[in-house]
Formats: structure tokens, sequence, C-alpha cells
């Protein structure tokens, strides 16, 4: 899958991941490969993510946003 995020100012990340756990209004939720359609709000947390290559976990903070899963691309929009 591929994991972007962006702000207004800038791309803050584009990485091949295998799983994308994301802080969403009712609660926390995972991306997996094959993730229905869907586009969610999204809460200040943290989003967390794995690479392929990569067996620690990764983390990126954001302060809330949108988030857009469609055909295993997850695209994050953070303010």
């Amino acid at each position: 899958m591929k994991l972007l995020v962006i702000s207004p100012e800038k791309e803050l990340l584009n990485q091949e991941v295998t799983a994308v756990e994301l802080p969403g209004t009712m609660g926390r939720f995972m991306v997996l490969t094959g993730h229905a359609p869907i586009i969610s709000s999204l809460t200040e947390g943290v989003i967390r993510y794995d690479m392929p290559q990569d067996e620690a976990r990764q983390e990126l903070p954001i302060l809330g946003g949108f988030v857009k899963v469609l055909n295993d691309e997850i695209v994050v929009c953070v303010g």
C-alpha cells in the first residue's frame, strides 16, 4: 500500500507500507491491504505505520485532519 501524508505547506511522508493505524474521531482504526474505500476525519494523535523492510513500527504525530483510503492508497491531509 502507499501512504501519503500532506499538509498545505508540503508533503510530509510518501512511503510504501504494510499497515497503518490512524486516530479517527470515533476511535483509532487500522488499514490493511484490500481495505474498503473510506473517508474519515482524524483527531490529534499519532499515525503508526509498518514498512515492508523495517520491523519497527514508525510514528508520525498529527494535530488532526482527514484520510481517504481507495485502492490500497492512503492519503492523509493534516492541518
